[in-house]
């Protein structure tokens, strides 16, 4: 077609083609846009002082969460650390912090401002560190299915339950259909709960941990999970396979532990003899079947701290927090490596580094409000209703 045959015909470039061409944006998604100002330099041998310097200005007006993916050059000045449910909490019980920097990602933020106050600030170092699979549940999406839910005639049975790692609009979606959050630690028991209030779940937006919850931990078939696909008419599925299923999967997944395959845990078994296998539930089925032993970070961090010296072990989450625990636990003779021979940190994690957590400091200690994360009230109402129906899980 020529140039002039494209002008008479008038096209024009949808809202989603000049997003995924980095032209537009999309206040609601995950995807981050440019960070305002000017950063320092990253080759500044400055940073670290002017970063200390900057935290110590502010005092107990600054809270900084530092999230285990994060690097290390970040999380020396975290004054806590943990997955992003834990963070989010710790941040809502220090009322007297004004601003709370979450070094993690967009959705992670998103939570702590539903869960602080309205006088409490959260702020991310960097609007750009978003979460490719809370990208892959969008709320326009979501609507669509619950419509083919509704019209398959099974939507008064189904009970969303959606994973931490969601929008604030995925989990207002959630609280409004009377669902609940879950943790990569609490699944099973969000779960349990979910089908005591109806006969099915809309697992959003992880497959791989509502799979391996529902068919490790809760005794389900594989042909009790039928995959919805948000990019397939009416999700890829027919309405007799959504009124056999008992768990309607979304098609997400976490970019670093969908990597980890079976041939990871196979190659590593040959290559170190006696090697125990510890792998996070977001990993896929099979790589969780053939692992010793399956947890969140939380778990995979005392696991290891419980480990006799001598132990090898090889752990299938974030680069950065595996590098870390080995380092740590190096002095007690434990070996700990990879699951994979191929280098992979979460790249949006990643974004929040040492520049960017400088310019947010010296932003803040000189008044300036930098790149606040703040859910509207109607979603922070339907989410925090969800949020806390996990927090009165039995």
């Amino acid at each position: 077609m020529t140039t002039a045959q494209t002008t008479e015909l008038d096209v024009q470039p949808s809202p989603l083609a000049l997003l995924l061409l980095g032209r537009e944006a999309d206040p609601r998604s995950e995807r981050g846009v440019e960070c305002p100002g000017d950063l320092p330099s990253p080759s500044d041998p400055d940073l670290v002082e002017r970063a200390r310097a900057a935290k110590e200005k502010l005092g107990d007006k600054v809270f900084v969460l530092g999230h285990h993916y994060q690097r290390d050059e970040v999380i020396q000045f975290a004054d806590v650390t943990g997955d992003s449910f834990k963070l989010a909490r710790d941040a809502a019980a220090r009322p007297e912090a004004e601003y709370i920097v979450f070094c993690g990602v967009h959705f992670m933020a998103e939570s702590a401002d539903i869960l602080t106050t309205d006088d409490q600030k959260v702020v991310l170092p960097d609007l750009a560190a978003g979460c490719s699979m809370a990208d892959m549940a969008t709320a326009e999406q979501v609507a669509e299915c619950w419509d083919v839910l509704t019209e398959a005639g099974v939507a008064e049975q189904v009970v969303p339950v959606s994973y931490m790692n969601s929008s604030a609009d995925i989990k207002a979606f959630t609280g409004k259909h009377g669902g609940t959050i879950c943790t990569s630690s609490n699944a099973k028991r969000a779960l349990d709960w979910a089908f005591e209030q109806g006969e099915k779940v809309l697992f959003l937006p992880d497959q791989h941990l509502g799979r391996n919850t529902a068919v490790r931990d809760m005794g389900m078939s594989l042909d009790d999970c039928v995959l919805y696909n948000p990019h397939k008419p009416n999700g890829g599925l027919t309405a007799e396979e959504l009124r056999g299923a008992k768990m309607i999967l979304w098609r997400g997944h976490c970019s670093v532990h969908g990597r980890f395959s079976l041939e990871s845990v196979n190659d590593v078994r040959e290559r170190i003899p006696g090697v125990n296998v510890l792998v996070h539930p977001e990993c896929r089925h099979e790589v969780v079947a053939a692992a010793d032993y399956v947890g969140s970070t939380e778990y995979i961090i005392k696991a290891l701290e419980a480990a006799p010296a001598g132990s090898k072990w090889a752990i299938g989450t974030e680069l950065n927090l595996v590098r870390r625990l080995a380092n740590r636990f190096a002095g007690e003779g434990k070996e700990i490596v990879f699951l994979d021979r191929t280098v992979c940190f979460c790249s949006t994690m990643n974004r929040i580094d040492l520049p960017h957590l400088v310019w947010t400091l010296e932003s803040l200690a000189e008044g300036n409000l930098v790149n606040r994360i703040e859910v509207d009230k109607e979603t922070e109402s339907f989410a925090k209703l969800a949020l806390e129906r996990m927090l009165a899980l039995p």
